[in-house]
């Protein structure tokens, strides 16, 4: 239980004991002979922690209200009651459990015996069974005030209420409301319940507004004595709901004329002109309340009305999943790092011409007379050096052999049997450099996954960030005749997502158009998932702020079946795509082949969105390994379509342009083809491109037939070109009528356009 020093008391807590102190003298108006139901709530407070002797300070003196000696004097025994059992909470350190049932139960004997009541007459029972029953009533308005009052001080605006805690607050609403009409008129009600029904709609604007309403009327049913003020309200709910989406005015100012209309038709003007004035007064003043709050306010409390926000706990739990998928591919990634580590091949390889030599001793030198002589001159340190020319040529000879083993008496047989060693050695390490290249491949490969992995774990445990557009979203469907059943809108910025259930036949343009205007960003329909015969799934994304064309103009060689030049254009994820041009050396299906194999494998790699350098390097040494001695040459673009900046890579590959209003860029590279050797080292190049620019690649067979780069340049700068299609067939006709309509080479032009989204 909660103790606080008198002294201490915060202008917050202040503020909390003078709406207990508040609460406690409507409940003194409560019923007709000023029974003490504010008894309920003075013992509630105190087992909710309330400070005991302000709580029992302000229930002495609301017990003057009945203006009767007996009735203090139960109060005050009843207060004694309470503060005696307190002390012995703090006495023993103890909390209140079940025993307080007992505590309420004797504080209920002075009100019984002490208390002065005259009975009613409606209840045929004596007065002495009527107070047994009233203190029943208390007892029990006891301990579900005790949810109310938690309720208030720990869970509204912070999240959504069971519905226990919304039945006690209703009780102690109705009553309270009762205390009211008693102590001050319908009129003072109206006004206060009325704010309240016009500030519920403004805030929640759905349905649940009604239901409040209605338990907003129930204190007038019982103080007038008819179920008429629960049409009335659930009317004005109604009402303020429906003039919601033209702001809060228009709802304001609705429910006047609906007031005046419903207290003209229950005989509000066969009254005095007084309570004509306060009837308008109590319609009027909630209405120009409600109107004159800043937005500000409402907006603040909008944001803590979590009661009223069904999806919270749906919303937590994909935060929870996405960082729980995350930890766990990070692991994973860990564990391909390590596997990386492990494959990588040993830095330092081992020294052959010192194991040559030594086993050249072991051997041949070892039985060998002369061996004294050699060890004490400087034969040994000779033999080093013809081993390591060896090693360099792969075989001796007389030529080779140091002057300073001209004293070896067995010349001859050193080097036969020093070249059958560099034969066993030399087939040693071809396997080992093998073996060594083998585990580098499986090494790179394993920190692509690694890489691959990370940035996946890192994008997954980034929380999303909900969005609070759903409503106005869901007004501007309904607007346009689309009604969704469910809205979801998460992410921001590139990331921002909106989910809607709608029917399948729902124009995907117009919805986008919609949902664009009504979010303030534009978007574009990403996915349409079936969920029934008759409703899909509709998944919108953030539009990029470009879009992109292609267009492709390609003929093989004369005197050729097949193009060895082959293209690609693939889509990476919704912001970016791929182009890709590659050669194939020669012409015809073998040329062919190889471009397939070189653009399959990247397209594979990039799609997994694994590091371009591993990418490049594998696909490379994949490359080397075949049969054949096939090479390909490379032009290679991934574009942002946000930003307009594009990575290219150009291996072995031609000249490449990008074309502007303005200028003309050269995308050049010095790289050798792919696969000549095992370590490439491509021209890598970042550029910025713009709305409306070009950007060409072509093959060798296009670029050969101008004779040279500066005729080349020169003719591209005279082109005014509209699309990429008509560029590249105009670029390909042109190359061809160079050689007389003849094509001497596979030839492919791939133009791409940036054009800004509409």
């Amino acid at each position: 239980m909660k103790h606080l020093r008198l002294s201490s008391l915060s202008k917050k807590e202040a503020g909390k004991y003078c709406a207990l102190f508040l609460g406690m003298l409507l409940l003194h108006f409560a019923l007709p002979q000023r029974e003490p139901l504010s008894f309920a709530l003075f013992s509630a407070a105190i087992f909710c922690g309330f400070h005991p002797l302000v709580c029992a300070a302000e229930y002495l003196v609301l017990s003057a209200v009945p203006l009767s000696a007996a009735a203090t004097l139960s109060a005050a025994i009843q207060a004694a009651i309470l503060l005696l059992a307190s002390l012995l909470y703090r006495r023993f350190h103890r909390k209140p459990g079940l025993e307080r049932a007992a505590i309420l139960a004797l504080a209920q004997i002075p009100f019984v015996f002490l208390f002065p009541h005259t009975g009613y007459g409606f209840l045929p029972l004596p007065v002495v069974w009527q107070k047994v029953l009233l203190s029943v009533l208390i007892f029990l308005l006891s301990v579900l005030f005790e949810g109310a009052i938690d309720a208030l001080q720990h869970r509204v605006f912070r999240c959504r209420l069971p519905a226990g805690q919304l039945t006690e607050l209703s009780l102690l609403w109705i009553f309270g409301g009762l205390g009211v009409c008693n102590a001050l008129g319908d009129k003072v009600f109206f006004a206060l319940s009325l704010t309240m029904l016009l500030l519920s709609a403004v805030l929640l604007k759905n349905a649940s507004a009604v239901p409040f309403a209605v338990i907003l009327s129930l204190p007038l049913c019982l103080y007038w004595g008819s179920a008429l003020p629960v049409a009335e309200y659930a009317l004005f709910s109604c009402i303020c709901l429906l003039f919601c989406p033209y702001g809060k005015l228009a709802s304001a100012f609705a429910l006047l004329p609906c007031f005046l209309v419903a207290r003209f038709l229950s005989g509000l003007y066969a009254e005095g002109g007084t309570e004509i004035v306060f009837t308008l007064l109590s319609g009027l003043l909630p209405v120009l309340l409600c109107a004159c709050l800043p937005e500000k306010l409402y907006s603040r409390v909008r944001e803590s009305l979590l009661f009223y926000r069904e999806r919270s706990l749906p919303r937590i739990a994909i935060n929870r999943n996405r960082r729980a998928v995350g930890e766990r591919l990070y692991e994973v990634s860990s564990l391909f790092r390590e596997i990386e580590g492990a494959f990588s091949p040993e830095s330092d390889r081992a020294d052959f011409g010192s194991q040559l030599c030594r086993q050249l001793r072991q051997t041949l030198c070892a039985s060998c007379p002369g061996r004294k002589k050699c060890e004490n001159s400087n034969a040994f340190s000779a033999m080093n050096k013809l081993v390591a020319v060896g090693c360099a040529k792969g075989q001796v000879t007389l030529v080779d052999l140091p002057s300073d083993l001209n004293i070896c008496g067995n010349a001859a047989g050193l080097l036969f049997a020093l070249n059958r060693l560099l034969a066993q050695y030399r087939g040693a390490a071809q396997e080992s450099e093998s073996a060594r290249e083998s585990r580098r491949l499986l090494a790179e490969q394993a920190h692509g996954v690694s890489e691959i992995l990370r940035d996946i774990a890192l994008e997954q445990s980034e929380e999303f960030v909900f969005s609070d557009g759903e409503q106005a979203l869901s007004r501007a469907l309904a607007t346009a005749g689309i009604l969704s059943s469910e809205i979801f809108v998460y992410g921001e910025g590139n990331t921002l997502t909106v989910s809607l259930t709608l029917t399948k036949d729902v124009n995907g343009k117009l919805l986008s158009t919609v949902a664009g205007e009504a979010l303030g960003i534009p978007l574009s329909l990403s996915e349409k998932i079936p969920l029934s015969p008759g409703r899909s799934c509709y998944v919108l994304k953030r539009k990029p702020a470009f879009d992109a064309a292609f267009g492709i103009a390609s003929r093989c060689k004369d005197g050729e079946s097949a193009n060895g030049d082959t293209y690609s254009v693939l889509k990476i994820d919704e912001r970016r795509f791929l182009v890709a041009l590659s050669d194939g050396m020669g012409s015809g299906a073998g040329a062919r082949e190889i471009s397939d194999r070189t653009l399959t494998l990247l397209e594979s790699f990039y799609k997994a969105k694994m590091p371009s350098e591993t990418v490049l390097s594998t696909v490379n040494r994949l490359i080397s390994y075949s049969s054949d001695e096939m090479f390909a040459c490379l032009d290679l673009a991934a574009v942002d379509l946000d930003t307009g900046e594009a990575d290219i890579v150009k291996i072995g590959a031609p000249v490449g342009f990008i074309l502007s209003d303005d200028e003309m860029r050269v995308l050049e590279g010095e790289s050798l083809p792919m696969g000549m050797l095992d370590a490439i080292h491509p021209a890598t190049m970042q550029a910025d491109m713009k709305a409306n620019d070009f950007m060409i690649f072509m093959s060798d067979g296009v670029t050969a037939a101008f004779g040279s780069a500066a005729e080349l340049y020169s003719y591209l700068s005279a082109l005014r070109p509209l699309n990429p299609q008509s560029l590249a067939e105009e670029i390909l006709g042109n190359a061809l009528a160079r050689h007389q309509g003849t094509a001497q080479d596979d030839m492919t032009v791939l133009a791409v356009k940036l054009m800004k989204t509409a």
